[in-house]
């Protein structure tokens, strides 16, 4: 996908969306300095060149008795297109995984869990980390706190 050419309302609508997703379509207007129809216009634009993918609910993790993140280091037992394709729909499937990356380097995958507690964790690991297709090697890292985390892109 290349990157869209945006103007300077674009750019508006899409700052003030990512700070509040919920706002109407009016209010949204009223502060881009637009007409409603105009407004909802650029954002169903926006929507269908895929540059807005949706709209969610940030729940704080903390809040439903999650509050530990780990990233845990993967390394698989071989670069086949097959195996990593089973791989990551693995993990895919995996509600405990938050995020996945393909990486450079060292691991191969770098991914995300968030759990309850040490204890919490360890069942993540044998129940699912260790059962994911092709994995020779899991290197775990808990985080202490979040210094910084970001949802909104700057545009």
């Amino acid at each position: 996908m290349r990157p869209i050419e945006f103007d300077k309302i674009d750019r508006k609508i899409l700052a003030e969306l990512q700070a509040d997703g919920r706002m109407t379509n009016a209010l949204l207007a009223q502060r881009v300095n637009l007409s409603p129809s105009a407004c909802l216009r650029r954002v169903q634009q926006l929507e269908e060149a895929g540059v807005i993918e949706g709209y969610v609910a940030l729940v704080r993790q903390e809040a439903i008795g999650r509050p530990t993140s780990i990233f845990v280091e993967v390394t698989l037992n071989s670069q086949n297109e097959d195996l990593l394709q089973k791989f990551e729909n693995a993990v895919q499937a995996c509600p405990d995984i938050m995020e996945c990356y393909l990486m450079s380097g060292d691991a191969d995958y770098l991914i995300r869990v968030v759990a309850a507690d040490t204890q919490d964790y360890e069942r993540i690991h044998k129940q699912h980390l260790t059962r994911l297709p092709g994995v020779a090697r899991i290197r775990s890292s808990f985080a202490l706190r979040a210094v910084c985390k970001k949802t909104a892109l700057d545009v």
